[in-house]
């Protein structure tokens, strides 16, 4: 049963829950890579915005209608361009890209979001914890706007699962934000995180269940045998590859992105592939080491997944194909 979440960490800026869980969050997807069938890795993580490491409340009800996004160069309300009817109301991909865009074009670190013509005392009792935290980075959110920065939070797409958590692998199961579930498409559907944890858990669960005394017996464990090979003495490789898959994900696999980034982002991939596999080969198996090899599967995954999809649709934007097409089609990958 995989039931590990999903890959957040191959990005930089990340929310407090996927920086806590880090270590297992790509490890579901990356295990199930072999054998498994992939769903719409395309579509990259939901994106909420984040501020002193801690996720903010603009897509929670009354903030998000009270929120203001802001140019801090301009001082100027910047969705008006972007989306001039729903404003910050619109979905976060359009937020997100917005925002994107303003960054770029201004050479900007993070944008504001403003809620301080609010009541304090209202501020204060609906986002208590968000209020303290910022206090401690010296930014009172009842009078100062709030530096903001998109996120990752959530993964969209995962294992293919049927509805009773089955993947196309006999006795292997998965559920929750590792999956490909048909819960959310292209844009993470909120609540529904909790139907694709609690109920296809439970639905996985009951078919284990039921078909217990049919499934296969698990296969013998050969022993492991790390008698050619030695502790690492270059640690600092695996720091630096790691740092570097976050970068050129963020750069040429994130909120906007282009066919020719992609393919620098796939070559790259490549290059680093073969670099850590001739480490996995000469040195003692690690946990940092293991992670590492997963974190470079699930970046493979999502590239491979984007530059199959000649469109743009959701959280996945590509300047080469802006337009949806017509029919919405799942992004399959087969071993």
């Amino acid at each position: 049963m995989l039931a590990t979440g999903g890959c957040g960490p191959h990005l930089p800026v990340l929310d407090r829950a996927t920086r806590r869980d880090g270590r297992r969050h790509r490890d579901g997807l990356a295990r199930g890579r072999a054998r498994v069938e992939h769903g719409d890795d395309a579509v990259p993580p939901d994106l909420p915005l984040q501020s002193g490491g801690q996720e903010l409340p603009d897509h929670r009800g009354g903030a998000r209608r009270r929120r203001t996004l802001i140019n801090p160069t301009t001082g100027k309300r910047f969705m008006t361009y972007y989306d001039p009817v729903r404003m910050e109301l619109a979905p976060r991909d359009i937020v997100a890209r917005a925002i994107d865009a303003e960054i770029k074009r201004y050479g900007l670190d993070y944008v504001h979001l403003d809620i301080s013509h609010m009541p304090a005392d209202f501020i204060r009792h609906h986002f208590p914890n968000i209020h303290e935290k910022l206090l401690t980075v010296g930014i009172d959110m009842t009078t100062q706007p709030i530096p903001v920065v998109p996120a990752q939070h959530y993964t969209c797409g995962g294992i293919v699962v049927d509805e009773h958590g089955k993947t196309d692998l006999p006795g292997l199961y998965a559920a929750g934000e590792c999956t490909e579930s048909g819960l959310h498409g292209a844009n993470r559907l909120a609540s529904n995180s909790l139907l694709e944890c609690f109920v296809f858990g439970e639905a996985a669960a009951d078919s284990i269940a039921a078909d217990w005394d049919s499934l296969p017996p698990p296969p013998p464990i050969r022993p492991w045998d790390e008698s050619r090979v030695t502790d690492s003495d270059e640690e600092v490789v695996i720091k630096q590859t790691w740092t570097e898959i976050r970068r050129f994900m963020w750069n040429y696999v994130g909120i906007v992105r282009t066919t020719k980034r992609l393919e620098r982002a796939q070559h790259r991939i490549a290059m680093l592939n073969e670099e850590v596999a001739e480490y996995y080969q000469h040195f003692r198996v690690t946990p940092d080491l293991i992670e590492l090899r997963n974190l470079l599967q699930t970046a493979e995954l999502i590239v491979r997944s984007a530059l199959h999809r000649h469109e743009s649709r959701g959280l996945h934007y590509t300047l080469d194909y802006p337009q949806m097409l017509p029919e919405a089609v799942d992004t399959v990958l087969t071993p």
